[in-house]
Formats: structure tokens, C-alpha cells, sequence
């Protein structure tokens, strides 16, 4: 299901409206792209939550930030944006227990969604802002690393 470009990137500036930010799949890898959007955020001074069942802490330039095991343990979900970095049988998961919590706000990073991924965001009542498919600034779809800035230009947060 395409997404419009115009429609997303509207999406991509209210999800950098939310208060709180959490990161799905964040990583201990400094090569991993869990790791990247995670320390975007951070280098951005965005109060992120970095979500990793595996890992006690998330470390970005020596400072340690406590990970949580799963969204459900997030203090604020209804005022959190949440980015994805999972392969789509996850994400899926994942995009089912964040609509059970009331995180309207999604971002799924490329390589995360597939049709049934993209038809369970979209889907009415679902999410209010999705930013996934095709489009955006980089050659695999909207990414936090290529379009995160410009939406939080837009949002005054830079």
C-alpha cells in the first residue's frame, strides 16, 4: 500500500511533536542501525528510551541510558513517537502492543515493514501518524537518519 510523500512528511514533522521518544531494536552495536537511530536521538538531546529485551543499557559516548525490555514498561506511552528498527514479523508485534498502549505515533525505519506491516499501520483507528514505505530523502524510505531533521526543524526542536 503506497504511502503519499506529501501526507508522510506531515506525519513525520506531528511524530516529532510528541514529548517522549522510544527506540525499538535499539543496539549495543555501534554498527547496527539500532544503534545509529538510537544515538541520533541522543546527539539531538531528545528524551529517547532505548527498548532492547537482551541489553541492560544502550552506552553512546560513555554515557549509559537503562534500556527497557519491552514498550509496555514505557512511563508515557500515549505521549511517545516510536521508532522501529525490527525485521517486519516483529514490527508487527510490536505495532500490536503499541496500539493496545495508545502510542499513536509510529516511525519504521527501511527494512521494517512489509505489506501487512504498512496495511496494520495505516489501517483507520489504528496509528494517527505513520512514517513508512517508499519516499523521503534516502534510497530506501523513510529513515529517521536522512528525514529526522527536517521534521524537527519543522517541529522548532532544532
Amino acid at each position: 500500500m503506497p504511502i503519499s510523500i506529501s501526507s508522510t512528511e506531515a506525519k513525520a514533522c506531528a511524530f516529532f511533536a510528541k514529548p517522549y521518544f522510544a527506540v525499538v531494536g535499539a543496539s549495543t552495536n555501534q554498527a547496527k542501525f539500532g544503534y545509529k537511530i538510537f544515538a541520533w536521538y541522543i546527539y539531538r538531546n531528545l528524551p529517547a528510551t532505548p527498548i532492547n529485551p537482551s541489553s541492560s543499557h544502550i552506552s553512546v559516548d560513555g554515557t549509559a541510558y537503562a534500556t527497557l525490555a519491552s514498550i509496555t514498561a514505557l512511563p508515557h506511552p500515549r505521549d511517545t513517537a516510536l521508532s522501529v528498527i525490527t525485521p517486519p514479523s516483529v514490527t508487527l508485534k510490536i505495532l500490536e502492543e503499541a496500539k493496545k498502549i495508545g502510542i499513536s505515533s509510529v516511525w519504521l525505519q527501511p527494512g521494517t515493514w512489509d505489506d501487512a506491516v504498512v496495511e496494520f499501520a495505516t489501517a483507520k483507528d489504528n496509528f494517527t501518524d505513520v512514517v513508512a514505505g517508499l519516499g523521503g530523502r534516502g534510497h530506501d524510505g523513510w529513515c529517521v537518519l536522512v528525514d529526522g531533521e527536517r521534521a524537527l526543524k519543522a517541529n522548532g526542536k532544532l
